[in-house]
């Protein structure tokens, strides 16, 4: 991915699906409508009703869909047991996984853990978590996911100094001479995207306001989504989002 002085261009941009906004009683056809657009990745949120209290998907239906398509699997853990969490999904063949800062008890462990299994580790941060979490664990991430809501239901809006944090995320990483993606998770709607892109970020978790908003069809949110990534590139060729407060 691009560091602050590189433009990266629509196709370096990603559009991650939230299986969970999904329409679960019909969720092959959904996929196939998601894939006819070209989307090629796909993100699950898999909660225990612990950490966060919430838990609409599980492991089964991880599990069934994985033979239905080609798509990634990009897993965010929001669990208490990441390590259990993680030896199941990795079991199933996912592409890539996060698990939160706040509950991870040997961060470093289980990021270690994941990428054992070959497959790619990120940490994920909740609003209110500095980004010095990262500090000491910058040599086992391959991506970091930036929670823009708090985490545990679809359809929140966006809390406000998240915006600020994915620009302060992008000058941390460069200031670390540390090249990775930046995904980032809640309230990605048509309106805030070209602001968080603008920012830095490089993987959109896109939910009910926008891949999955009622208004349009898949194909066409995914179009509209795309024509927000253009501008928020745009943006960021013209110096980024402008932020007023100091990183």
């Amino acid at each position: 991915m691009a560091d602050a002085n590189t433009v990266s261009s629509e196709s370096d941009i990603h559009i991650a699906p939230s299986v969970m906004c999904a329409d679960l009683c019909n969720l092959e056809t959904d996929v196939r409508e998601l894939e006819a657009t070209g989307i090629n990745m796909l993100h699950f949120d898999l909660m225990d009703a612990h950490f966060v209290p919430n838990m609409p998907i599980g492991l089964a239906l991880i599990a069934q869909l994985r033979p239905k398509t080609d798509c990634a699997f990009d897993i965010h853990l929001m669990v208490e047991n990441n390590d259990f969490f993680v030896d199941a999904v990795a079991a199933v063949g996912v592409q890539q996984i996060a698990v939160h800062v706040e509950s991870a008890t040997h961060l470093d462990r289980t990021l270690s853990l994941i990428q054992a299994h070959g497959i790619k580790a990120g940490a994920a941060l909740n609003p209110a978590t500095p980004l010095s979490a990262l500090d000491y664990v910058l040599d086992r991430l391959d991506f970091v996911l930036i929670m823009t809501v708090n985490p545990g239901f679809a359809g929140q809006k966006v809390v406000p100094a998240t915006l600020r944090k994915i620009e302060a995320c992008r000058t941390f990483l460069d200031r670390h001479a540390v090249d990775l993606p930046i995904e980032v998770d809640g309230n990605v709607s048509f309106e805030n995207i070209p602001k968080m892109v603008s920012a830095g970020a490089d993987i959109l978790v896109g939910g009910t306001s926008s891949v999955f908003q009622k208004s349009g069809s898949r194909l066409e949110n995914v179009q509209r989504t795309r024509k927000a990534i253009a501008l928020g590139l745009a943006e960021r060729k013209n110096d980024g989002y402008q932020l007023s407060d100091s990183v």
